[in-house]
């Protein structure tokens, strides 16, 4: 297996075929009779805690959006059994591994706390006003 490069639009990248590996396994996706007979079905493992040529940051993002893909050991399991053929679903698994570690590349913004505004918190009070009003004039009073 060569290595994995993934260009994206600030950054190219490469992981290492050595931490990357895969086994193959009996298919429950298409393949008709044939299915029962090959080994189709691709397990892609990236050594995710044992990588040092992805930033860690970059790491950490990865780890955390796919908390559930991860094994004991801390490597980040691709599964893929859609295609007829063992090549094509290790292609569709590097694929998806590589479009997983693009995504983690863009770093989220932080989130700056706002305040309402003054206009937004009287009419807030304001409505609130008129809808007890409302309720009050259908109590019954005595005279």
């Amino acid at each position: 297996m060569d290595d994995l490069h993934i260009t994206t639009p600030t950054a190219a990248l490469v992981i290492p075929a050595r931490d990357l590996s895969w086994t193959a396994a009996r298919s429950s996706g298409p393949g008709g009779q044939n299915v029962n007979r090959v080994a189709s079905k691709v397990d892609l493992r990236f050594d995710l805690a044992g990588n040092e040529s992805l930033h860690p940051a970059l790491r950490q993002r990865l780890a955390q959006r796919h908390a559930a893909r991860l094994d004991a050991q801390g490597r980040l399991v691709v599964i893929s059994q859609s295609a007829r053929t063992q090549a094509g679903n290790l292609a569709l698994a590097l694929e998806r591994l590589a479009s997983w570690v693009e995504a983690a590349t863009v770093v989220p913004k932080k989130r700056r706390p706002t305040k309402p505004t003054r206009g937004s918190v009287r009419r807030r009070l304001d409505a609130k006003k008129r809808k007890g009003e409302k309720k009050a004039s259908r109590r019954w009073q005595a005279d």
